[in-house]
């Protein structure tokens, strides 16, 4: 049940959310994985122009911005984060010139436009990259990247990649005899770049300003944490219960070292040269949050995504927990807040929510994980968590599709999949391609909308039809509506700009606090709980079927309510 009493914004309103503060601080940004958002010329892939014919549907959902993930010159070993030319665009998704399009129609319609950076590592086809190889050990071209002598066995040190299997790969000399290794934290299509070279942080700079020239209003920053290596590269051995990218409080010497700060720093002055409060934000998987915080001082970047909010299970006393810590170790340091629960890299909320196996960061599932959650109750506890997340002070992130309520698709034959991870690991760890599937439109359209022809770079399931956006408008107790209800509401109380106030309870299960004339309850008992006799009877709008009535919140669900 969605339960609106408020008017939708004109999706050419672009006033910010934050009643006179900048427009970040309080932003909901809508992120879009380039290939399966929209494909206007029917070859499978998602592309610039098919993004420029679908904003009209972001600006009536009700978001601020919108944060394209890469979309440069790539040989798409790993979907567009292996980058060959930063200052061009893949053929695949369009020109220079519909980049620019898109920015206009963004423009238009209220709706600011973040790119995808990618700046720890390069394509192995980058032309720098090309000229190392062919260049002497120790040559400056060599130095632009982290090459070291191979040992008389095995590497370098003893890291692991991302993707699995060795963090180092080995070149061949030009008469055939074994040459040096390279550092690739991710895939061997992807090496490192050498940040203590200055070649490399001068290219970056005009990198930036290349995209702000164009309009581009800022930058999600990808592995923000990784771009520093400690020094000497010591031998590590970590928790292998931990996520691949990080999240531990023991930092891995190839994440999250101080000397990121000062890099970060000096992007900060390229964009305060330009007006209309350009924008960095960060992806990085460090934990504590008080050591996140770093990355978002007030000389540093704007935004942080909040991983360790993402990865909270659907339990109430690990919420509120991670609530009261962002909010006290960001506000430290003068920053908001950013909320996310799914993104390109992690099982959908809707699914993750309901599983019952530990599920690390980037492993992904498929048909042989063992006891796949019911998609039913996966859809009602993300309804929640989003409701909830939608309420709170700062900054929110979408991932395309969710507004859909979209879940993970388990079932990609194996022929099909494309991540890295998939193969490095010999098939070991499905990795991502289940979040990354096409998203549907209108149900009744080849490819659900998505493509003319029907083609789909990754198959979608034949159950994709009955999530499509056509049919949800026309349901009121649909996500889509819910979303809208959702973000059409905080808009109007601001409550992003607002302050959080907890509220006692009669139950462990319920999460009850205000913000500005809000108040939210979240259920996360699987049995109805009893709401205070006060709030009965101001329902502004509920994750799932209301007992307001019997005084009760529905299992496993949230209410907003007036004050």
């Amino acid at each position: 049940m969605v339960t609106v009493m408020t008017q939708m914004r004109s999706s050419a309103d672009s006033s910010p959310t934050s009643n006179g503060d900048e427009w970040w601080r309080s932003s909901v940004i809508y992120q879009i994985y380039p290939r399966s958002f929209a494909d206007s010329n029917g070859d499978g892939m998602g592309d610039l122009p098919g993004m420029t014919q679908r904003l009209d549907s972001l600006a009536a959902l009700g978001v601020d911005a919108i944060w394209l993930s890469p979309f440069f010159a790539s040989p798409q070993k790993d979907a567009g984060y292996d980058v060959s030319d930063y200052c061009d665009v893949d053929p695949l998704f369009g020109t220079l010139e519909d980049y620019d399009r898109l920015v206009a129609r963004a423009h238009e319609l209220g709706l600011r436009v973040i790119v995808d950076l990618v700046p720890n590592h390069c394509s192995d086809k980058h032309p720098w990259f090309q000229e190392a190889l062919a260049s002497d050990p120790g040559s400056p071209e060599r130095d632009r990247f982290i090459f070291r002598d191979a040992p008389e066995s095995g590497y370098p040190n003893n890291w692991d990649s991302v993707f699995g299997g060795p963090m180092w790969t080995q070149t061949t000399n030009p008469d055939g005899t074994p040459g040096q290794m390279y550092l690739h934290i991710f895939d061997s299509s992807q090496p490192d770049f050498n940040w203590h070279n200055e070649d490399v942080r001068a290219m970056f700079r005009d990198v930036l300003r290349f995209w702000l020239d164009r309009g581009t209003d800022g930058f999600r920053v990808d592995v923000a944490h990784g771009l520093i290596k400690a020094e000497g590269l010591p031998d590590f051995t970590p928790d292998p219960t931990a996520a691949s990218m990080g999240g531990t409080e023991e930092l891995a010497p190839w994440w999250g070292q101080d000397g990121v700060h000062e890099i970060y720093r000096d992007w900060r002055t390229v964009l305060d040269e330009y007006d209309g409060e350009r924008v960095l934000c960060a992806e990085a998987w460090v934990n504590p949050l008080s050591l996140m915080a770093k990355w978002v001082r007030s000389d540093e970047m704007h935004q942080a995504f909040n991983f360790p909010y993402l990865s909270c299970g659907f339990d109430a006393a690990q919420i509120r927990y991670t609530i009261d810590e962002s909010l006290r170790e960001f506000a430290a340091v003068g920053a908001p807040s950013t909320w996310v629960l799914s993104n390109h890299d992690v099982v959908r909320h809707a699914t993750r929510l309901a599983l019952t196996d530990e599920n690390p960061q980037g492993e992904g599932i498929g048909p042989k994980t063992p006891n796949l959650p019911d998609p039913a109750v996966g859809l009602r506890r993300a309804r929640a968590a989003s409701a909830l997340m939608l309420a709170l002070p700062g900054g929110a992130y979408i991932y395309q599709g969710e507004e859909l309520g979209l879940p993970e698709v388990a079932e990609l034959p194996d022929e099909a999949r494309q991540d890295p991870t998939w193969f490095r690991t010999n098939g070991e760890r499905y990795g991502r391609d289940g979040c990354r599937v096409p998203i549907p439109w209108e149900a009744d359209s080849p490819a659900a909308g998505f493509s003319s022809t029907g083609a789909s770079w990754l198959p979608q399931p034949e159950y994709w039809a009955g999530y499509a956006r056509d049919a949800q408008q026309q349901d009121p107790g649909s996500t889509l509506n819910l979303y809208t209800a959702l973000l059409a509401l905080r808009r109007e109380h601001a409550l992003g700009a607002g302050a959080l106030a907890w509220l006692e309870s009669e139950s462990e299960q319920v999460l009850m606090f205000s913000n500005s004339s809000v108040i939210m309850v979240a259920n996360f008992s699987p049995e109805a709980q009893p709401l205070p006799e006060r709030l009965r009877g101001s329902v502004q709008l509920a994750s799932s079927a209301v007992q307001d009535a019997a005084g009760q919140v529905a299992a496993e669900s949230t209410i907003w309510f007036t004050k």
